[in-house]
């Protein structure tokens, strides 16, 4: 399979996907793991939402590398997949396009983010911006090592 069919298969999983994991360090650089359900990805970036107020603004803000992991439950070892993706966040910065086209894919993968943008309800929330720097797939009616792909 060439690299635009894996990255292909790779972001239908992400986009299929309900929940995902994500994992950043807190200050004291201890790693913290947590579930994320709003999250929409656009190329070689993934947008997701939390609250303004939760530790791990501030902690991103402080360590900006992270990675996201894309597992579902149930399925069989033999053609278990996962993705597991690595890159640097930002917040996109409300009022600007970047903001805006966000708000946009984020409405149209989650129902529960569309109601709070249609109540006006987007004042609490933050909305990062992570720029994929690796992607690793796990497919194992493939192999059961990882296929490592870097975005440039």
């Amino acid at each position: 399979m060439s690299d635009v069919e894996n990255l292909a298969e790779i972001s239908q999983y992400i986009r299929d996907s309900r929940y995902a994991v994500l994992n950043y360090v807190r200050e004291d650089l201890s790693p913290i793991s947590r579930t994320i359900g709003s999250f929409a990805l656009d190329g070689d970036d993934l947008f997701f939402s939390t609250g303004k107020d939760a530790a791990k603004v501030r902690e991103i803000g402080n360590h900006p590398r992270l990675s996201v992991h894309f597992e579902r439950e149930g399925q069989e070892l033999e053609s278990w997949k996962s993705v597991l993706l690595v890159g640097d966040a930002e917040q996109a910065s409300s009022g600007t396009s970047g903001h805006e086209h966000a708000v946009s894919l984020l409405s149209a993968k989650s129902p529960r983010f569309r109601e709070r943008v249609e109540r006006g309800d987007l004042a609490g929330i933050v909305i990062h911006r992570i720029r994929i720097r690796e992607f690793q797939f796990l497919d194992f009616s493939k192999s059961p090592v990882p296929l490592r792909l870097t975005v440039s």
